[in-house]
């Protein structure tokens, strides 16, 4: 049997993070050939496979995946020392890591950067938008959804996972075209009803929550003429006029080419939820970051809940 190298984990975790030998090497600053090496040397120690060789990546076999359980904490623990000496010292300075999905961060977040600034020159926002921890989508491949991320906003629930977790605000969502679509198509008679109708949906792959679910539904008499999960590319998708589509209020509403067709009030929403851990909240200029976030939502509250026509 062949010994264990302690730092071969370190490899196994990157993978299982990043799902791919490249991300992981990348993300290890070494070569996918390297990266190869030491997940085989690990599986080799343990005389066992730790993961699947798909197409689409690395997964985790059951082996990896009890592995990683066990890991987990071991890994935790050791990522917090060097928080728990910062979190010490009390700097309230440096890079605060932060996902959120692609309208939060464009919609909510980058217009508040100047204010953000005069209260916390000192404190650098590192804004990361990856829907497979920020967006309403399946949960990622590694249980810790703040692995690599200090604060997280994500536009559902978490339903697993050791963090904080507050719930911000609803984003309450409509239906919405330009006025040409809306004269050359008629309006929407039955507020579960597109018949007749072209739509720009929803990415199959999220879950059906709020507006998801709503929209599922209406569509199936409707003409599908595309599938989006940005909000950015259904929004623009429709500003031509031949289509409509489930936007966030608080984006829809700055667009004057754009007619609500459906409101909130049927179409639903998303939860808001900050997410954090609590060695993270102990530091000094991540807790400034979540503060910051908090008033910032309380602020757009009535135009993220839709009610600032």
């Amino acid at each position: 049997m062949k010994d264990l190298d302690w730092d071969d984990l370190r490899f196994f975790l990157a993978v299982a993070a990043a799902g791919s030998l490249s991300a992981a090497a990348r993300e290890l600053a070494v070569n996918t050939t390297t990266v190869l090496r030491r997940i085989g040397n690990l599986e080799a120690a343990l005389e066992a496979r730790l993961f699947e060789r798909l197409r689409s990546g690395y997964t985790l076999t059951q082996d990896g995946t009890r592995l990683l359980q066990s890991l987990e904490p071991v890994d935790t623990s050791l990522s917090s020392l060097q928080r728990d000496f910062q979190a010490d010292s009390g700097a309230y300075g440096g890079v605060v890591r932060l996902s959120a999905s692609d309208v939060v961060a464009g919609g909510l977040i980058g217009p508040a950067v100047p204010n953000f600034l005069k209260t916390a020159p000192d404190i650098t926002l590192d804004i990361i938008t990856d829907p497979s921890l920020s967006g309403p989508g399946g949960a990622p491949r590694v249980m810790n959804v703040l692995r690599d991320v200090d604060i997280a906003l994500r536009l559902a629930r978490p339903t697993h996972g050791d963090m904080l977790a507050r719930k911000l605000c609803d984003v309450a969502y409509g239906v919405y075209a330009t006025p040409g679509y809306q004269a050359k198509f008629g309006p929407i008679n039955s507020a579960g009803d597109l018949t007749g109708h072209q739509v720009v949906a929803f990415s199959e792959e999220e879950r059906p929550l709020g507006p998801v679910w709503w929209l599922s539904r209406a569509e199936k008499n409707a003409k599908v003429v595309m599938r989006a999960s940005s909000v950015a590319t259904r929004l623009n998708a429709i500003l031509g006029g031949e289509a409509v589509a489930a936007l966030p209020c608080f984006i829809a509403h700055q667009q004057t080419a754009l007619v609500q067709l459906v409101g909130p009030e049927l179409v639903g929403n998303l939860e808001l939820w900050l997410l954090t851990r609590a060695d993270l909240a102990r530091l000094g200029h991540v807790r400034t970051v979540m503060d910051f976030l908090i008033q910032q939502v309380g602020e757009q509250t009535p135009a993220l809940a839709g009610r600032d026509m």
